[in-house]
């Protein structure tokens, strides 16, 4: 296998690692050394957002399918429109069994991403891509749930961009984290990888 083919591995894998150790010592801590407390979950919980239609989209979206999620913003110059556009080619690749599957694209930038700039940009993608947005606290919260880092960076002309994750969460059919989910392959690869969780 090519170093190239191994980095993603490493990415996720690195990834997976730290999540897990995370997870075991917030569990220490939280749980007083694990006395009768469960552990927390680690990536998810509740929140209320609006996607490009104007219409309401909450956790209990989620259920019953599994779901891809990218944070991103519509202003971003590659990695978002890069990432919307392997996932919009899994879409594809999935042919009718897309239409059981959730993909969400959730701002970063509530200061410039409402619902019609949201619907605007998602034209350019698979059709089953959503865009989620809402006022900058609720969307914070949604942040810190999925630990998400994102942060405003002011550019020379005034203007500004965001850093943000750029990882595909991929969650279960009840609404649970489970990886990252790799588009480091062929679309056929990764369709028939999220066809398992149909």
């Amino acid at each position: 296998m090519s170093s190239n083919a191994i980095r993603p591995l490493v990415i996720v894998g690195a990834f997976a690692l730290s999540l897990l150790i995370g997870l075991a010592g917030m569990f220490l801590v939280m749980g007083g050394g694990g006395r009768n407390i469960a552990a927390p979950a680690a990536i998810g919980g509740p929140f209320q957002l609006t996607d490009q239609t104007g219409a309401v989209v909450t956790e209990k979206s989620l259920e019953g399918r599994p779901t891809l999620i990218f944070f991103g913003f519509t202003h971003c110059p590659d990695v978002c429109p890069t990432s919307l556009f392997e996932i919009s080619e899994v879409l594809r690749a999935m042919g009718k069994d897309a239409d059981g599957v959730n993909a969400y694209f959730i701002s970063v930038d509530p200061e410039r991403d409402n619902p019609a700039t949201m619907k605007d940009y998602l034209s350019s993608f698979d059709p089953h891509l959503k865009g989620l947005t809402g006022d900058p606290e609720v969307l914070a919260k949604v942040l810190t749930e999925y630990r998400v880092y994102a942060k405003k960076v002011p550019l020379k002309d005034g203007d500004y961009t965001m850093d943000h994750t750029a990882l595909v969460y991929l969650m279960d059919r009840n609404g649970r984290f489970v990886a990252p989910f790799n588009l480091k392959r062929t679309p056929e690869e990764a369709a028939s990888d999220l066809k398992k969780y149909l």
